[in-house]
């Protein structure tokens, strides 16, 4: 059976429409990233605990691996549309009862890590944010369905992008709110526009016919097996989708510890404005995907950006220096729409249509479950055994060669020793068998090639 998006409506590959949906998609992504980014800032401001700062990311992207699978079946049997407001409705449905939970039990009883409240909060918000990751597997599937085939590695920049735009105002706006304005208004700014994308939504149409059923009748909620299935039909997919976590490798990293570094070095509204300048490099490096594409060879060009990523993360903490920190980050947000746009080129020419979501939904399983991994790992170890040691005089003296001095120097070291981690990881990749066949795959299969869809 060949499964390929609706062709019906003239529409359905214009610019125009695609576009309207990036833009949708964009400010719902804003709004989760500047919730969460207020809660993070807010989480470590009021309780200055790495520990707590870490399991709330931790959390944060071990829910999307656990959800993930269930996201992609969602969007490979439903019209894309309806998939993105069940999603933008979940996640008001879930903001709005943090705000209320928030406003009952009071700000100060709720940073008391000792009561129940703050983690009732804190969940409640990241499963809103959770959320919206089933919004972002479906635009990866729209891609598919309104964009010619050579045109999708420049729209997944254009992607990159869009998120690169949110994290510059969503970290201004998240230390700002919460310096300024205080987590309470940071959830009411947050609960308007997710009912402006809802109704916009609402007068919003994606061209495309009625997914049809599995051939073999299985309905269960999670396709595990469809997945699975449909990622073997590929040979070398599933390595690509290990190529893709080692960038959350070093992400669980810096998911545990930047935001700590960084409110140690600037106040939190100081450090919103930093980590948004420095995030222009992900709109920068979007729109270099965008106008120029990622190349014959998008595997390769995969690797060799993961390995700059890690020799990033290894040199700038080496000195306590803001300029250098700032940097590294920019630099950092430029290279990673590339990696992120990779990854999706590849699947929307390898993968039918009819089984993206489940294959987009297992990548992001997979890769997710490594950040916090790492997250929960770095986190206890960096605050109690790695800062403590860093502030003797023995580690003072082992180390003080390689990071220098000042107070963050053990945050500092855990970094390091990621990044080299990772330009281990990439650089092996290269050697691989798996690299070599999914590259030779990719580079065969013509535009628009018909590929028959699997089943479990």
């Amino acid at each position: 059976m060949v499964t390929r998006p609706s062709t019906a409506d003239p529409e359905a590959r214009t610019s125009r429409t695609f576009l309207r949906v990036l833009v949708n998609t964009a400010v719902a992504n804003l709004t989760t990233s500047y919730l969460w980014w207020s809660l993070i800032f807010w989480a470590y401001l009021e309780t200055e605990s790495v520990l707590a700062n870490g399991l709330i990311a931790g959390t944060y992207m071990l829910l999307v691996s656990v959800f993930s699978m269930w996201f992609g079946t969602v969007v490979d049997r439903h019209r894309k549309h309806r998939v993105m407001l069940f999603s933008g409705t979940v996640t008001a449905v879930a903001f709005a009862a943090a705000g209320l939970l928030f406003w009952a039990v009071g700000e100060r009883s709720m940073i008391d890590l000792e009561q129940p409240w703050f983690w009732i909060f804190s969940g409640v918000l990241l499963l809103g944010s959770v959320v919206e990751q089933l919004r972002n597997i479906a635009l990866s599937t729209t891609v598919t369905l309104l964009v010619p085939e050579d045109r999708r590695a420049n729209a997944n920049g254009l992607v990159g992008t869009v998120q690169g735009i949110g994290f510059v105002v969503t970290s201004v706006l998240s230390g700002l709110s919460v310096g300024l304005l205080g987590m309470g208004w940071t959830i009411v700014i947050a609960l308007v526009l997710v009912a402006a994308t809802l109704l916009d939504l609402l007068l919003l149409t994606i061209p495309e016919d009625q997914p049809a059923a599995d051939p073999d009748g299985h309905q269960g909620a999670v396709d595990l097996r469809g997945g699975i299935a449909a990622v073997r039909a590929a040979p070398g997919l599933f390595a690509l989708i290990l190529f893709s976590t080692f960038n959350n490798l070093l992400g669980g990293a810096y998911m545990a510890l930047m935001d700590p570094y960084g409110i140690e070095m600037f106040s939190v509204e100081g450090w919103g404005i930093v980590f948004a300048v420095a995030s222009t490099g992900f709109i920068v490096g979007g729109l270099v995907v965008a106008k120029l594409g990622l190349g014959r060879n998008p595997m390769r060009t995969m690797l060799l950006v993961a390995t700059a990523m890690g020799v990033l993360g290894t040199v700038f903490t080496l000195r306590e220096w803001w300029w250098l920190y700032a940097l590294g980050i920019w630099l950092y947000m430029s290279l990673f729409p590339a990696v992120e746009a990779a990854e999706q080129t590849v699947i929307q020419r390898v993968v039918p249509f009819a089984t993206q979501g489940r294959v987009f939904g297992f990548a992001m399983m997979f890769e997710t479950g490594a950040a916090p991994i790492t997250a929960f790992a770095i986190a206890p170890i960096a605050q109690f055994w790695v800062i403590p040691y860093m502030e003797t005089d023995a580690g003072r003296s082992t180390w003080g060669w390689l990071l220098g001095e000042g107070d963050t120097r053990g945050i500092a070291l855990v970094l390091v020793a990621a990044g080299l981690a990772t330009i281990a990881l990439a650089l092996g990749a290269f050697l691989t068998r798996s690299y070599r066949l999914l590259s030779a795959q990719y580079l065969q299969k013509g535009p628009d090639d018909e590929t028959e869809t699997v089943h479990a």
